[in-house]
């Protein structure tokens, strides 16, 4: 169930991917109490930092304790990247990770995320360059490839591990695909096959036994759980739980998710102010109730929740009562 990545040994293999808008601290700091390996920041552009956008501060913000945490850092320029890395390389991370995967238009219109699994020889320049600018390991995360007649993932793969890169995660789905349709997890498969560092499969981790098929049916090293975790960090613990005992643990009652929310929500509010916090809760409390018992209508009133104190009564009159 360890994994180890580089010099660093993770208490198990199971992994949060890094998501814009959800994987902050407190989210992260969630997840790792209920058991997850290693938590990955949302993704911070190397040129913020180098202008220094007082907005990425808080992004790349570790908890006392988070630690083995890895930060993201998506880019296109080698030398900019190169710097950035050993800029950051002093922080409370043990991995730094680049991202040349996500779909966004308007990172991939920036010859950044997906866009450099077109042009493989950039991505090598990019991830030699930071491989020799830190001691620290260096990880990538990419997809099956940007688009399915151009699945290049075991090629990139390679390249990654030539350009000393210490671990890859795939997510098995193209480009194209975004977040549509069903992860490929044979890429992940082949991927595994074609190289010697570890391999962590990413996509479709929505349950305990997803997680234990994906290990069985790929071979691969590690578990990314991404979407699968929002409003749901007990994913980690029930299925830790599964992989060593075989045991499937039922999910949280009603009263359980209300005392994570709450705790979610302070912790939201000591971090970045009422305001800001009640705003961000408010999708993550839309992500906490699906499933629960007049979730359609429970959304439509979280979304007018301003305060604080609005948080608490909301939680404890309407959920924690289901």
């Amino acid at each position: 169930m360890k994994l180890r990545i580089g010099d660093v040994t993770l208490e198990n293999n199971l992994i949060l991917a890094p998501m814009a808008g959800v994987t902050d601290l407190p989210f992260r700091l969630l997840c790792r109490e209920l058991g997850c390996g290693m938590a990955v920041t949302e993704m911070v552009s190397a040129k913020a930092i180098l202008y220094k956008n007082k907005n990425t501060n808080v992004l790349m913000e570790v908890g006392e304790g988070e630690g083995p945490v890895s930060i993201q850092l998506f880019g296109s320029d080698p030398s900019i990247m190169a710097d950035m890395a050993a800029q950051i390389e002093s922080g409370p991370f043990a991995f730094i990770d680049i991202n040349m995967g996500c779909p966004m238009p308007k990172i991939v219109n920036n010859g950044e995320g997906s866009a450099l699994m077109k042009d493989i020889k950039l991505a090598e320049r990019i991830l030699s360059s930071m491989v020799k600018a830190v001691k620290k390991p260096v990880t990538v995360k990419f997809r099956k490839g940007f688009a399915e007649d151009d699945s290049n993932a075991v090629e990139f793969a390679k390249m990654a591990e030539s350009s000393g890169v210490a671990a890859v995660a795939v997510h098995g789905r193209t480009r194209e695909q975004y977040y549509s349709g069903t992860a490929d997890w044979d890429i992940i498969r082949k991927v595994k096959e074609a190289v010697s560092i570890p391999v962590i499969g990413n996509g479709d981790i929505f349950k305990p036994e997803d997680a234990k098929a994906l290990l069985s049916e790929t071979g691969c090293d590690g578990v990314m759980i991404a979407r699968g975790a929002k409003g749901n960090p007990w994913i980690f613990s029930r299925t830790l739980h599964y992989l060593e005992t075989g045991v499937l643990l039922p999910g949280p009652n009603a009263g359980e998710i209300s005392k994570l929310i709450l705790r979610h929500g302070s912790m939201h509010m000591e971090l970045k102010g009422e305001i800001v916090a009640m705003r961000e809760m408010r999708k993550h409390m839309a992500w906490y109730t699906s499933g629960l018992p007049h979730s359609a209508r429970l959304r439509n009133d979280i979304n007018q929740i301003e305060t604080i104190d609005e948080f608490r009564r909301f939680v404890e009159e309407r959920i924690e009562v289901l």
